[in-house]
């Protein structure tokens, strides 16, 4: 199956670091735009960036200045480095995966970050 997978989250302390990796799984599958998104039950889920496939990025105003998108695209995976973490961070991150020139997309099933300490 077709699906892009998340991987990465846990526990940091505030002030902390994590990087998540978003990774296509199944054959003939390829990441192309990707966005992250974030969700604490209860809540919308909201967006957090978005990097193209040539490595442009924008981030919402929530994060910028503090997380990084980067993409390894040989691996056909996408990292979003999370520095200065904070407490408000916490939630659910997921990956969605958009085809550029159709618009279809994919989400991944989530991966839990919890700032705590």
């Amino acid at each position: 199956q077709m699906q892009p997978v998340e991987s990465g989250g846990g526990l940091v302390q505030p002030g902390g670091s994590l990087t998540l990796s978003c990774a296509a799984s199944g054959s003939g599958f390829s990441l192309d735009v990707v966005s992250w998104h974030r969700q604490v039950p209860g809540n919308q889920r909201e967006w957090v960036g978005l990097i193209n496939y040539d490595g442009t990025t924008n981030y919402g105003d929530s994060v910028k200045g503090r997380f990084t998108l980067y993409r390894d695209n040989t691996k056909n995976t996408v990292f979003l480095q999370m520095n200065s973490l904070k407490p408000e961070d916490t939630a659910v991150y997921y990956c969605k995966s958009i085809q550029n020139r159709t618009g279809a997309f994919l989400w991944g099933q989530g991966t839990q970050v919890t700032v705590s300490s």
